[in-house]
């Protein structure tokens, strides 16, 4: 099976996924990805195309998330353990595929971790990730309320399963989202 190149998966993304906010997370997953594979020497090619289409089928499917993507990325041409990966980061919510290697217990773990961020950013004055820092996402993690939709217990087993501490992996979720920022929304206004 020949690598699936990211020109592929950007055009499959957008072929299944229109709406802004899902393809904002689809490219703030795949900064993320890239920057998580190049800390751990990892293939950045493919962390961050599975990042990329790691959401493939939740606009047309949102109730049977990742029912279909499996199907949707074999018509692709997509590999078994590409397949695998985005079909692990539902774990134990809508899908029976455990994380077991590092790129999947990444994936499961930084996916709803990006919606804090962002969600983080967006409160500030400035309305960037490029300002924002460890504690004010560690802040507004104790506030349930805030972000409600964000499973902060899915960050912690995540974590345990990575072996990182959570401000180590939101200091590095924050940096690959900011190699992002613009095509996320989130570069704001420095003032």
């Amino acid at each position: 099976m020949a690598e699936i190149v990211r020109q592929d998966a950007w055009e499959l993304l957008n072929k299944h996924v229109k709406k802004e906010a899902l393809i904002r997370h689809a490219l703030s997953v795949e900064g993320v990805m890239r920057y998580f594979a190049r800390q751990f020497g990892e293939d950045e090619e493919e962390w961050g195309v599975i990042g990329l289409c790691h959401d493939i089928d939740y606009e047309k499917h949102p109730e049977e998330h990742l029912g279909y993507a499996g199907e949707m990325l074999r018509d692709a041409g997509w590999p078994e353990n590409y397949i695998k990966a985005v079909l692990s980061h539902g774990w134990g919510i809508c899908s029976e595929v455990k994380p077991e290697t590092r790129l999947e217990k990444t994936l499961f773990t930084i996916d709803e971790l990006t919606g804090l961020i962002t969600a983080s950013a967006l409160v500030r004055p400035s309305k960037s990730i490029l300002d924002i820092k460890v504690k004010s996402v560690k802040k507004k993690w104790n506030v349930k309320a805030f972000s409600a939709g964000v499973n902060r217990e899915i960050i912690e087993k995540g974590a345990a399963m990575m072996e990182m501490e959570i401000p180590e992996i939101i200091e590095w979720s924050i940096q690959g989202m900011r190699t992002v920022a613009e095509a996320i929304g989130l570069k704001g206004t420095i003032v």
